[in-house]
């Protein structure tokens, strides 16, 4: 009979372990965090605004970066960041859609907010992912995620990425069945309305995306690699533009239109939408085409617009080649990358901008 597994207080260093009713977690020697360090970890634990990480509806999961998880640069391929992110949203809000008695649920992906990466994370460093269920509505999971990296030599801690994701519950049964969510209990009154706005807010967007697109935004299962795989197409469309090394700066937006099935192929497409001085915008589409099943036709999966930016050797910002539109349909997306890009940069100076 084999042994069995040690506590959490009894974990030896470098043990990496999981108990039922635990969060995931990765006990590490360390020695203490400079103030900065701190700081920081702090300030991420703050922005995290429902439960703490050791209630039910919060989780933390961690690994160490490997070298086939570096880009060309050698940092961590922003695709893997994604992967993890999603991973650690699909455990928390799959655990809570089942938290109750009745039919069991798996929680699929509905779409993902606009998802910044603040700082690169290197290879030989610690990602500690952590997610946390900040709303609930009858029929969906908003959970937040903030990944930190850890440098095992010195203890240093900085946040890297914060990302907010939809999950739909979708019965095992029959996973085109929507199922109820349970509520979640909050601290504060406040925290249910900040959540109902940002429910609301992001209802609106959906809508946005449909008329865009002229199809609907529907939950996707395991939909981790395709997230990479678009990074991936992304970074390349970058990269030829710029001749330099690129690294993703933000996603706005991934939005699953239908589910990839059974039998089909994808093929995921990049395209340059808008430059300004320091950043590019890179719409990136994904198609499915059922060639087992010749009833029926080629239809889009998902999209997203990814942004990257170009660095020098030393990690300094460069200046990116400007995007010449030359059709109308050209000059119309770049018209619309450079609205969305003053919406974001008039929201992180905390004011409104006019639209061009």
């Amino acid at each position: 009979m084999a042994p069995p597994l040690p506590s959490p207080s009894m974990a030896p260093p470098g043990l990496i372990h999981f108990a039922p009713g635990l969060p995931d977690t990765c006990v590490l020697p360390r020695p203490p965090a400079p103030a900065a360090a701190a700081a920081a970890a702090a300030a991420a634990a703050a922005s995290m605004s429902g439960p703490t990480a050791d209630t039910p509806s919060a989780i933390q999961i961690c690994r160490i970066m490997r070298p086939d998880d570096a880009n060309v640069a050698g940092n961590v391929h922003g695709g893997t960041i994604l992967k993890m992110i999603e991973e650690a949203g699909a455990i928390i809000s799959t655990r809570h859609c089942n938290s109750q008695d009745g039919e069991r649920c798996v929680a699929a992906l509905a779409r993902v907010e606009r998802t910044d990466f603040l700082s690169p994370m290197c290879i030989g460093e610690v990602a500690h992912v952590s997610a946390e269920i900040t709303y609930t509505s009858k029929h969906s999971v908003e959970v937040q995620v903030h990944v930190m990296s850890e440098n095992i030599l010195t203890g240093n801690k900085k946040l890297t990425n914060k990302a907010t994701l939809w999950y739909v519950p979708l019965s095992l049964k029959n996973v085109d069945k929507v199922l109820e969510v349970p509520p979640v209990v909050y601290s504060r009154q406040e925290q249910e309305e900040e959540g109902r706005k940002r429910y609301e807010a992001q209802k609106l967007e959906r809508m946005e995306t449909k008329g865009r697109n002229g199809d609907i935004v529907q939950p996707v299962l395991n939909p981790g690699v395709t997230m990479k795989l678009m990074d991936e197409v992304a970074g390349i469309v970058a990269a030829r533009h710029c001749k330099t090394n690129i690294v993703t700066a933000s996603v706005d937006a991934i939005n699953f239109h239908d589910k990839i099935r059974k039998g089909c192929v994808i093929t995921i497409s990049g395209r340059m939408t808008f430059t300004s001085n320091k950043s590019m915008e890179i719409e990136v589409l994904v198609d499915a085409d059922p060639v087992v099943d010749n009833s029926q036709k080629r239809y889009r999966a998902a999209s997203a617009f990814f942004t990257y930016v170009s660095l020098s050797q030393e990690g300094k910002s460069l200046p990116v080649p400007q995007l010449l539109p030359e059709t109308e349909d050209e000059k119309k997306r770049f018209e619309e990358g450079k609205g969305r890009y003053l919406q974001m940069k008039a929201k992180r100076q905390g004011q409104v901008e006019p639209q061009p």
